[in-house]
């Protein structure tokens, strides 16, 4: 099949993520013993997690979302004998499919139809496979929607030595908000990523309707009700945090004060350096600090949300805030490939003349990285 230089070059652009993926799919399903629909859920996820991190490079892109992969956290969603119903997984897949290649060919947008794709799918999982409520849903909406934003703010706030501003095309702006109603309809705490999408959208300087606004914070007050009705209880909300952490209390509600307690802020520090070690959280710090000078506003937006997972950690007393933590992991991942990029830049500049090889040296040190997670599974199976 003969492609045009177009289509070979986004064929290029989107292997990193789809080889990421396949990868991630295989040992989900080979170490993981997961049940083939729900590893293909959970390896689109990696694929938008790898896209995220494409401006930095193929290589940094598919070890980051590898380490994704294999991060505690996203590896408790693998496993379980029991799985959806194939036949009805199968007709919602077709369906899926029918409507994604007639928008695709209706708009000429790949990504938008895909994205209204995922929202017709989820539709339809909602309905006859699982319910609302899925972790996976919230999952993959918070992997695709950070790509989204990401590459909205690149294009439209490059350097000096990147290519001109791009127009921002609809498809991020409608993405995002189709992204954000599936979100918050699954989960309402999907809205704790409301603030850097309002944000994001103001820095990228693209005009939007009064309407689109309107829709957006129609969806950011759904959130607001579900997340008060689900995780604002009177009883616990003013229960002091420092005797639910002396008494070792798990529940799954908030508690205002809980952020004025250190021990909290000592969970969240072992929380991260427990996914990612302590060589991870310190990378997490130096690429927030040179993604923030090289690239103000996607620094501001992922910092904007990360302190609202951050917020959100430090006053919620679950189990489960590990698994419910993920968006802040993925901008973790994200702040960490950043600072490897960074780090081979500098390599390659040190010398003189300048030398492509040390470039890749960056890469090979940050593949330790998810090579020691998948040695953590091997080593606990």
């Amino acid at each position: 099949m003969h492609l045009s230089e177009s289509q070979r070059q986004v064929a290029v652009y989107w292997l990193p993520g789809l080889m990421a993926g396949g990868v991630a799919w295989l040992v989900f399903i080979t170490l993981g013993h997961t049940p083939p629909v729900r590893a293909s859920g959970l390896a689109l996820v990696i694929v938008g997690m790898t896209m995220t991190l494409r401006r930095s490079g193929a290589a940094l892109a598919i070890i980051g979302g590898l380490a994704l992969a294999f991060s505690p956290a996203f590896w408790t969603q693998t496993g379980s004998a029991r799985d959806v119903s194939l036949p009805l997984a199968l007709v919602a897949l077709a369906a899926t499919g029918v409507i994604t290649l007639l928008v695709m060919r209706v708009s000429r947008r790949g990504v938008l139809a895909l994205i209204i794709g995922f929202a017709v799918f989820a539709l339809l999982y909602w309905s006859q496979l699982a319910g609302i409520g899925s972790l996976r849903i919230t999952t993959l909406s918070s992997a695709w929607l950070l790509y989204l934003l990401v590459d909205a703010l690149y294009r439209t706030n490059p350097r000096p030595d990147d290519p001109p501003a791009d127009a921002l095309p609809a498809r991020h702006t409608i993405g995002m908000l189709i992204l954000m109603a599936v979100g918050v309809v699954n989960a309402p705490l999907f809205i704790l990523l409301a603030p850097a999408v309002a944000l994001g959208l103001a820095l990228t300087r693209v005009r939007l309707p009064l309407g689109y606004w309107l829709l957006l914070a129609l969806i950011v007050g759904v959130g607001v009700y579900g997340v008060s009705a689900q995780y604002l209880r009177s009883t616990w909300w003013v229960y002091p945090a420092a005797v639910a952490q002396e008494q070792g209390l798990h529940v799954p509600f908030l508690m205002a004060d809980g952020w004025h307690e250190a021990s909290r802020w000592i969970m969240l520090v072992q929380l991260v350096a427990g996914q990612f070690t302590l060589l991870g959280f310190g990378l997490g710090v130096m690429g927030l600090a040179r993604l923030s000078r090289w690239y103000p506003p996607l620094g501001t937006a992922t910092m904007v949300a990360y302190a609202m997972y951050v917020l959100f950690g430090l006053v919620y007393f679950g189990n489960d805030s590990p698994v419910l933590l993920l968006p802040l992991l993925m901008i973790q991942i994200l702040w960490m490939t950043y600072a490897v990029f960074a780090l081979g830049e500098w390599l390659q500049r040190s010398v003189n003349p300048p030398n492509r090889l040390l470039r890749w040296l960056a890469p090979a040190l940050y593949l330790w990285l998810p090579l020691l997670m998948l040695a953590r599974i091997t080593t606990a199976l």
